[in-house]
């Protein structure tokens, strides 16, 4: 979540004037809409830092030159492009042709996003006052810092609104956004540092953007990452290109958007990581038509659930050492039906799960279904971590968590470094001795999972948590207990008859 600072003032300030430019417009529609504004603004003020330092530099003629700017990794601006003309058209009638044409310039300039940016500005449904006014309210919020490299103001305000109309669109919301603090779990327990990161269902590219703050923050080079995904929506295909653009993240999320199963559009390829939040329990997913697919090692899905077919289809795009954690509901890890409790079975036998993690409630803005998260390891013998062959850790965590609003709970920092660590301690690859801990934290045979028919319920292996023996004696406890007991009883008793006495008065006699 964004914490309280001077740049949360600026998106908490541009949510509330961008929210005014909603009106009648779809949803959807009205996100494209201000996210793209946003988009042009970062790219227009990347341009300029860079465009000033080269007037400035020994060969000023270089200011116009793309390849001085895109070797740095920033987008070339034609002139027409520019923040500086948008602004001046702000309160005309022609700022949605303006922005437009700005829009269609920049793709024709720069490969990466071509196709992706929103150019319907001049639409009749968009009020163009408003427009206006948005406009010049982003005119005002500097997106880049040249004397804060790592400042980050443009990837919080994108992050921010994200958030906002994941909460705003409700149950739409999570076909694009994964809340942070799920995602940052699975990043700090996979540690993506480097090799190839795959997410067959990419939304926004959330995963993403994570993986590459964890390569930062522990002093990776972001170049041994590279980054491949899919999605099926074709506007949050294009959200997602745009989010990993603004953040310099270089991608192949295919040529356009794709149906992961009936046009996987990386086929035939392995990866070191994966990281994926499916859309959970989908009926119709187009297995009737894939009844013979080669993914299906473990059996052939049912039609009417997608969530075995993405377990198997994550599993068969791993390589030999590769690991993968996502989310998925909570149906799957107990699921009777034939065809997904033999799937289930077969994976476990073939000691493929790795941990099982309840996760609280209202940690999504798309629904309340209980979820849990899912890690894979294709190789529990891994050179420099402890053999776990046979053994799955199961973390029960509904019980952390954090209240940030009225309907919505997040992991803090210390919650996510809990979890991450008792993972880590099961793997041996943080120095730390692993301890089972009752009602958090226990590990499994396989021989315990075959006697539970296979469920991977975490509660069902890691019991209660122990009561502190509070000194009291038994004998003495229930004496008091009894006493309290009897008090309430009377208590209820009186209660009654005054609930009795008044619907007497009222004619109702009971």
């Amino acid at each position: 979540m964004a914490t309280k600072s001077k740049e949360l003032s600026i998106e908490d300030k541009l949510w509330q004037t961008a929210d005014a430019l909603r009106g009648s417009m779809d949803a959807s529609e009205y996100r494209n809409v201000v996210l793209g504004l946003i988009f042009l603004k970062y790219v227009s003020d990347s341009f300029e830092t860079r465009y000033k330092e080269l007037l400035n530099s020994e060969y000023p003629e270089d200011a116009e030159d793309p390849d001085m700017y895109l070797s740095e990794n920033i987008f070339w601006v034609p002139k027409e492009a520019r923040w500086a003309l948008i602004q001046r058209s702000a309160k005309t009638p022609q700022i949605g042709e303006v922005i437009d044409s700005a829009m269609d310039a920049i793709e024709k300039s720069n490969s990466s996003i071509r196709g992706v940016l929103s150019k319907n500005y001049a639409s009749p449904d968009i009020d163009k006052s408003r427009l206006g006014e948005v406009v010049d309210l982003i005119s005002d919020v500097k997106l880049i810092d040249q004397h804060a490299k790592n400042s980050d103001v443009l990837g919080r305000v994108y992050e921010y609104f994200l958030n906002k109309f994941a909460s705003s669109e409700g149950k739409n919301g999570g076909e694009f956004y994964t809340p942070r603090s799920i995602v940052r779990t699975l990043v700090e327990m996979i540690e993506p540092y480097k090799g190839r990161i795959y997410d067959p269902c990419c939304g926004s590219g959330g995963m993403f953007v994570q993986s590459d703050k964890f390569v930062r923050e522990h002093q990776g080079k972001i170049g041994d990452l590279s980054v491949y995904g899919e999605e099926s929506n074709p506007t949050t295909w294009k959200l997602a290109k745009m989010n990993l653009a603004i953040r310099g993240i270089d991608n192949n999320l295919g040529p356009h958007q794709g149906d992961t199963f009936t046009n996987d559009l990386h086929k035939g390829e392995r990866f070191d990581f994966i990281l994926a939040n499916p859309p959970f329990n989908v009926k119709r997913w187009g297995g009737e038509k894939l009844t013979e697919d080669a993914r299906w090692k473990y059996g052939v899905p049912p039609e009417g659930n997608a969530n075995y077919a993405w377990i198997q289809h994550i599993i068969s795009k791993l390589v030999p050492d590769g690991k993968a954690g996502f989310v998925l509901a909570n149906g799957a890890l107990s699921t009777s039906t034939g065809a997904e409790a033999a799937i289930r079975k077969a994976i476990l036998e073939d000691d493929k799960i790795d941990a099982i993690i309840a996760l609280p409630s209202q940690m999504f803005y798309s629904t309340g279904i209980p979820v849990s998260l899912w890690f894979i390891d294709m190789n529990k013998e891994s050179e420099n971590e402890r053999s776990r062959r046979g053994e799955t850790l199961f973390i029960d965590a509904r019980d952390l968590g954090e209240m940030v609003d009225r309907t919505h709970r997040a992991f803090n920092t210390k919650d996510i470094r809990k979890i991450a660590d008792t993972y880590h301690a099961y793997r041996g690859t943080n120095g730390q001795e692993y301890h089972d801990i009752a009602g958090f934290c226990k590990v499994a045979k396989l021989e315990e999972i075959a006697k539970n028919d296979y469920v991977l319920t975490p509660g069902r292996y890691v019991g209660l948590a122990e009561q502190e023996d509070d000194g009291e004696s038994y004998e003495v406890k229930m004496k008091r207990l009894t006493s309290e007991l009897k008090e309430q009883f009377e208590e209820s008793d009186k209660l009654q008859a005054q609930i009795r006495d008044v619907l007497k008065e009222l004619g109702y006699e009971i």
